[in-house]
């Protein structure tokens, strides 16, 4: 039975896909720093599932590096072996130029967003190497692909970065494991969840502008919806350096040229 890690999993796009693998016949390991969201995570995730899967949940911070080798080996002590690794943790950005944010704001983001993708996967891939295979997958998202907007400036600095250092530690498996160790990215577009409202680890409410929320009524999913597409998709690639895309093009120029007659909002069902 294989067995997926993904960091902070305690609720929306994590939990999500946590309950996706579960019932796919996949062991699951859930972490997050709130230890009460943890709690319930898990009590759910052992409720459902194929026959036999098995969950575990372990507290981690992910810009501790301490932290995730203990995630590692958890998992490992638990199922034996990791074949799946996801980086999923991340926090939002206040809706602030760059200038207006504090030092620690900015601090915090760059630590969560990319300092946190960097170390999960050092330490995924070491434990990969050693075991000879694996797939570890990083999470992009506003900025990856070069979309630039004010207030998201450090958020997608973050993105961004993740997206290249995917790729080039894609080149490095290649190089050093001869890519039985996958390397890929994970892109979901864009997610009706708490995370596209809050920022500073849920502490700031942002509001969003109505021109955004027009945005997102015609590009956004529940992240229900987009782990049903993602996480086969993850589990069924054998290639490295992937990028797994719900968000495509065609998905979205489909979504644009039906806005007006296929009328969506999230933030009327949120209130």
């Amino acid at each position: 039975m294989k067995t997926v890690v993904i960091t902070g999993s305690a609720r929306g796009f994590g939990l999500c896909q946590a309950r996706k693998f579960k019932e796919l016949g996949f062991n699951v390991v859930i972490s997050d720093i709130n230890e009460a969201n943890l709690e319930k995570a898990l009590a759910e995730l052992n409720t459902m599932g194929a026959e036999g899967t098995g969950a575990i949940s372990v507290r981690c911070n992910v810009t501790d590096h301490a932290d995730l080798e203990n995630l590692w080996n958890k998992a490992t002590e638990a199922f034996g072996s990791v074949d799946i690794w996801v980086n999923n943790a991340g926090v939002n950005s206040p809706d602030k130029p760059v200038c207006e944010l504090t030092e620690k704001e900015i601090a915090f983001i760059l630590d969560v967003d990319l300092k946190g993708a960097v170390y999960g996967s050092k330490v995924a891939f070491a434990g990969m190497r050693r075991q000879g295979f694996g797939q570890i997958y990083n999470v992009e998202g506003y900025g990856s692909n070069d979309a630039m907007m004010t207030g998201l400036t450090m958020y997608g600095t973050a993105k961004r970065a993740v997206t290249y250092f995917t790729r080039s530690l894609a080149k490095e498996s290649h190089d050093l494991t001869g890519d039985k160790v996958k390397v890929c990215r994970l892109t979901p577009g864009i997610m009706i969840t708490d995370f596209i409202t809050h920022a500073n680890g849920d502490s700031t409410t942002i509001e969003l502008p109505e021109k955004t929320k027009k945005v997102y009524n015609i590009l956004g999913d529940y992240p229900e919806t987009i782990v049903d597409y993602v996480v086969p998709r993850m589990i069924a690639n054998d290639k490295n350096d992937a990028d797994i895309v719900w968000l495509t093009g065609a998905r979205a120029f489909s979504r644009f040229l039906t806005a007006g007659f296929k009328k969506r909002d999230f933030f009327a069902e949120n209130k």
